[in-house]
């Protein structure tokens, strides 16, 4: 879409101690922000996790780093929902004069639970307890060991993995087990019942050595069923950039109990998935999709779309769906476009345009067993420096940029295609504010994000600024059915007194985004209604 078809919106900030509206709302934006009162957060802390979200109340986890002479802290905090503190809670990490090391804090079945592991060196093992928070956010007394796994070494005692089904009534608890070089990999299976009692625990060998084979993604079913999606690795080298494709992506299910082991493989003939995830359908069969290229991995031509049987372990459905070539040359400079176009014209398949550095982030189901995919363009890249002293600096460039999304039909061919132009490259920060968080509402998609306000300017050009902390607003874009593209500038970051952080925003009802921004030590929650 051209930017100069964009409208400005006119901001007004009203300032209160309670929750007030910031945008003057126009007719035809899709959205409007309520913000709650300023905070001030303890120093050296930050959010990094909303644990829960619902129209009354929101749970957050808020965590600060240890020093040479402290160790972590960890809190949970609950605002109510107008975005006001209630109240927060350290969680002690301290239990008989031993020093356990923080997991996670996950709500289960309606009961919040925290997460420590403590590794015991006398007995080469690492330990998972829990503990439930009571209404005042403080740990019960009692320790619970929940799982334990043989230490992998000191510097690496080994790590817990917490997933919940799509239902939230079984719990996946997965660990990569020690191995040599060489030996088979190994990993464990533990999963509970949304009360955390045990249904069935399994330690797995596979036939592969840790060159050959890597975990990517696991789910946990409704039954209780696990499924592992992994990169096997022909030639035992994990290395699959040029030439043809050294890998096949393999998943294995784990069913009645961990009793039973189903392997399902998937390649596509001399072309490279570049990127796969999975999801459990209503009717248990596995919903795979993802991208193919022509060229390797960092690049994507179209979409890879199958099914899994879970019963017959057949995949069916298979559909290799390339975009529209103006689709894939949308991002090229006009010397650039012209030799795509003489190679689409000449069957030139390794001169074709594709798409660079795009990554897979979500994948929605429809409703009629279509699906959604939603890829952002991510990469990072290094400068070095040289002084006079012949000492050397280090800078890190953190791109976050274009937003797409693909509409797949149930029989995987492409219904449509978005793009939604963002540029974000900052310096040295992990893309700290970088990146954008999404809701569903009913049948279009949101997405927010930091941008730079000149991309809302009327100069006549079609140039895309870059959001690099200066000149920064919030943007809305709307994906309607069709895949037309909408974009409005949401509020003001300087007026709104913080920057938001997308990576911590959450949809929290049908039609509400939850979301969250800070300065300094200064933050503040807001609400986003969508219309």
């Amino acid at each position: 879409m051209n930017r100069s078809t964009r409208q400005m919106l006119c901001l007004l900030l009203l300032t209160a101690a309670t929750v007030v509206p910031l945008l003057a709302q126009r007719d035809g934006v899709p959205g409007v922000v309520q913000w709650g009162e300023s905070n001030v957060e303890p120093s050296g802390s930050r959010i990094t996790k909303v644990i829960d979200a619902g129209r009354d109340a929101y749970f957050v986890l808020r965590e600060k780093e240890g020093g040479a002479l402290s160790y972590p802290k960890v809190y949970v905090e609950e605002y109510s929902g107008r975005q006001q503190l209630r109240r927060s809670q350290e969680l002690d990490l301290k239990y008989k004069g031993k020093r356990r090391v923080f997991e996670d804090v996950i709500k289960i079945g309606g009961q919040l639970y925290f997460f420590t592991s403590f590794n015991n060196q006398a007995q080469e093992k690492n330990y998972l307890f829990y503990q439930t928070l009571n209404k005042r956010l403080l740990p019960s007394r009692d320790l619970t060991k929940i799982a334990e796994i043989p230490e992998a070494n000191k510097a690496r005692p080994g790590a817990f993995n917490i997933v919940q089904s799509s239902d939230s009534s079984k719990v996946l608890i997965y660990s990569q087990l020690d191995s040599k070089r060489k030996e088979p990999e190994q990993f464990s299976l533990q999963v509970f019942d949304d009360k955390l009692e045990r249904l069935w625990r399994r330690n797995i060998t596979l036939p592969y050595n840790e060159e050959q084979f890597g975990i990517e993604d696991y789910r946990i079913d409704e039954d209780g069923n696990v499924f592992l999606l992994g990169v096997k690795y022909l030639d035992g080298v994990r290395e699959r950039r040029r030439g043809l494709p050294n890998y096949q992506y393999v998943i294995l299910a784990y069913t009645n109990q961990g009793e039973e082991k189903k392997e399902y493989r998937i390649a596509l003939d001399g072309r490279f998935i570049t990127d796969l995830t999975f999801r459990i359908g209503n009717d248990g069969n596995l919903v795979c999709a993802g991208f193919f290229s022509d060229k390797g991995t960092y690049s994507i031509k179209g979409t890879c779309f199958f099914k899994v049987d879970a019963t017959t372990q057949e995949v069916y459905n298979i559909n290799l769906k390339e975009f529209d070539f103006e689709f894939r040359a949308a991002l090229m400079g006009n010397g650039e476009f012209r030799r795509a176009e003489r190679a689409e014209a000449n069957g030139d398949v390794s001169r074709q345009a594709e798409l660079s550095r795009f990554a897979l982030d979500e994948l929605i189901l429809r409703s009629d067993g279509g699906a959604v995919l939603v890829a952002e363009q991510f990469y990072v890249y290094e400068r070095t420096y040289r002084y006079w002293d012949g000492t050397l600096r280090f800078d890190y460039f953190y791109n976050y940029n274009d937003i797409i999304v693909v509409n797949i039909r149930p029989d995987g061919s492409i219904e449509w295609s978005a793009r939604i132009p963002k540029r974000q490259e900052t310096l040295n920060d992990g893309g700290y504010y970088s990146s954008y968080a999404m809701a569903v509402v009913r049948d279009r998609l949101y997405f927010i994000f930091n941008d730079n306000s000149r991309n809302f300017e009327r100069d006549g050009s079609n140039r895309l600024y870059n959001y690099n902390g200066r000149n920064s607003i919030i943007t809305l874009a709307e994906v309607a059915k069709g895949g037309s593209v909408e974009m409005y500038p949401l509020f003001d970051n300087r007026e709104a007194g913080i920057i938001t952080r997308p990576k911590i925003c959450k949809q929290v009802g049908s039609r509400r985004m939850m979301v969250y921004g800070e300065q300094g030590r200064s933050y503040r929650f807001g609400l986003l209604e969508f219309r």
